[in-house]
């Protein structure tokens, strides 16, 4: 009596054909096996998952953006303050200390959320 019923038939390039007998050759396993291990344990993310994904890159390069800002700016009093021996106003570099915090726990909330996401913690739903 055999055990698996059902026949999937793919098509495949050169290159992809060629990727799965190099791994075929590798594993020491049959063909077939090969390709059930690989898909028991492949994780495929969902339409909204990648979208979410997107979403969360679109916000750290804004955030990422807005940190090179303020770094520059603090280049440029550093700068100042070693050639001309310029101290800027206390107001000004409570301005971007409180804006690099504010980056900073913005990215550290995105960053959690991408590690609950791949770990399987929440689903995108929420």
């Amino acid at each position: 009596m055999r055990k698996r019923n059902y026949t999937v038939t793919i098509r495949m390039n050169k290159e992809e054909y060629d990727l799965l007998q190099n791994k075929v050759k590798e594993s020491g396993q049959t063909q077939q096996a090969v390709v059930i291990h690989a898909i028991a344990g492949l994780k495929i993310a969902s339409a909204e998952e990648v979208e979410e994904l997107k979403t969360l890159n679109q916000i750290l390069a804004e955030i990422l953006s807005q940190l090179r800002g303020a770094a520059t700016n603090l280049n440029q009093i550093a700068r100042k303050m070693n050639t001309d021996g310029f101290m800027p106003r206390e107001d000004i570099l409570y301005y971007l200390n409180k804006n690099i915090l504010k980056y900073r726990k913005e990215s550290e909330k995105i960053w959690l959320l991408i590690r609950r996401l791949i770990s399987g913690q929440i689903h995108m739903e929420q």
